[in-house]
């Protein structure tokens, strides 16, 4: 599996989301009070931006009219039809073994930890000999 630095951390204030494409793929990172979670950026049902949903919890019950909010934080409900997922796993709520959209590893690494270097250039003698073009290596 390849890392890919994909923003600063500032770009992603606790509290907010950030979608981000990484080759082909559709990326949405949540910050929620400083814990960094990353799920595929499509809702399955209809393909609504996830970055875009509201995080929250999950609603129980132990019998009418009384209900409880858990798992604050943990899961995003889709912008246009309310479909929840699991911001760890991608799982959804109401199916989580059939329907899921793929869940990212995301972590936070200081800037001097991606620096490679020194870095070099290889570089090549060119002739120009009539009306060609000879790299010599």
């Amino acid at each position: 599996m390849s890392e890919h630095v994909v923003c600063r951390l500032d770009e992603i204030p606790a509290g907010s989301s950030k979608r981000v494409t990484v080759g082909k793929r559709d990326i949405a990172i949540f910050n929620v009070g400083g814990r960094l979670s990353a799920i595929a950026n499509r809702c399955p049902h209809e393909g609504a931006q996830l970055c875009l949903g509201k995080v929250t919890g999950v609603v129980r019950a132990d019998r009418p009219g009384q209900y409880r909010m858990e798992r604050e934080g943990e899961m995003v409900r889709c912008p246009w039809h309310g479909w929840e997922f699991d911001l760890e796993t991608g799982k959804s709520y109401c199916d989580p073994q059939r329907l899921k959209v793929k869940a990212f590893d995301v972590a936070v690494k200081p800037g001097s930890d991606l620096v490679e270097g020194p870095y070099t250039i290889e570089t090549y003698d060119v002739q120009v000999r009539d009306s060609y073009v000879v790299l010599t290596l």
